[in-house]
């Protein structure tokens, strides 16, 4: 699957869906809405009655199908059920969880409403503590995945080293990225030759590639009561348990205390879950691999407000990333 990338749809046409979803539900659940975020998904948030709150999200064209979204929730309800706090889809009037609206003729929108999962989301600025949490609750992810029998027709997107920084990947060309000229194109190519080489040697046995999160970022998380909190597993699929400690620090791995983040993830991971030389050894690798992800969503949402954040010098941080990453393979490779 090579998605369309980012939404089309303004946002008055946006709103309107969303009122339009919202008539689809009990009279409880209706409220002001307002936007909260927009990336893949349109995120709404409702405002009801009495100040309950809830979650609206509504999916961009051509990305997951209705089958695939309701897997992911099939998922969630098995997360809750094993006593981990994860978002609650609520049932429309219809009874079903996901809502399909016609856009055009040829177009629809898949709707789901979600209970509020109450927290503050957290910056570069939070307490290291935070991904110790995370990690631990990453672990107990991994570890229900590992043990999960899902349910007959679930399906997921996958994400490998062919899906995420392939030609055909899901987020597009990382060639695509705005602050990348052809000159950078050769030491890309040469970072991925050795992504490649390492993660063939690694492999996908069951114990190191499963369902997971696959984009737990600080956006993703959010801080309540000394508690991090999982939300948004619209990204959940077939990959590899390590990359959720290098989604951790998505969009931020040139950051100076990324590596203090990344001890703290282990820490908090490896309290539930022990993890191999060979899970360790390979966390630098899929770190540069979602990195290299992350130039192709950038290129192909470069319209997005969040897209444009990253600021001009975010490109050259990500080549100073595969250079390092190429120095350190190269002296280790010297060593053996």
């Amino acid at each position: 699957m090579n998605a369309k990338q980012s939404d089309t749809l303004d946002l008055a046409s946006l709103n309107q869906l969303a009122r339009q979803a919202l008539l689809r539900y009990p009279v409880a659940f209706h409220g002001q809405l307002s936007l909260l975020c927009r990336s893949e998904n349109a995120t709404f948030l409702v405002r009801g009655d009495g100040g309950i709150r809830f979650a609206l999200r509504l999916h961009r064209g051509d990305y997951h199908q209705r089958d695939e979204i309701e897997s992911e929730l099939a998922w969630l309800d098995a997360l809750r059920a094993h006593g981990i706090t994860v978002p609650e889809a609520i049932c429309a009037s219809d009874n079903q969880r996901v809502q399909t609206l016609p856009v055009s003729a040829t177009e629809n929108r898949h709707v789901v409403l979600f209970r509020w999962v109450e927290g503050d989301m957290p910056t570069t600025d939070v307490d290291p503590q935070a991904f110790a949490q995370l990690g631990e609750i990453t672990a107990r992810l991994h570890q229900h995945s590992r043990h999960w029998m899902a349910p007959v027709g679930f399906r997921r997107i996958v994400w490998d080293n062919d899906t995420m920084v392939g030609p055909q990947g899901h987020w597009g060309r990382w060639q695509d990225a705005p602050g990348l000229s052809e000159q950078d194109f050769p030491l890309i190519e040469e970072t991925l030759a050795q992504i490649r080489s390492v993660l063939h040697d690694y492999g996908k046995n069951a114990q190191r590639y499963g369902l997971i999160h696959a984009d737990l970022r600080l956006t993703n998380l959010l801080l309540h009561n000394g508690e991090t909190q999982v939300i948004d597993f619209d990204d959940c699929g077939m990959g590899w348990y390590m990359h959720d400690a290098a989604a951790a620090i998505s969009f931020v791995e040139h950051h100076p205390r990324a590596v203090e983040w990344i001890e703290h993830w282990l820490r908090g991971y490896q309290k539930v879950c022990p993890l191999s030389e060979a899970d360790l050894a390979v966390i630098p690798t899929m770190i540069v691999q979602r990195r290299i992800q992350l130039l192709a969503w950038r290129g192909s949402h470069v319209t997005t407000e969040m897209a444009q954040s990253l600021g001009n010098e975010w490109e050259a941080e990500s080549l100073k990333l595969c250079r390092d990453y190429l120095a350190t393979v190269y002296a280790q490779q010297a060593l053996a």
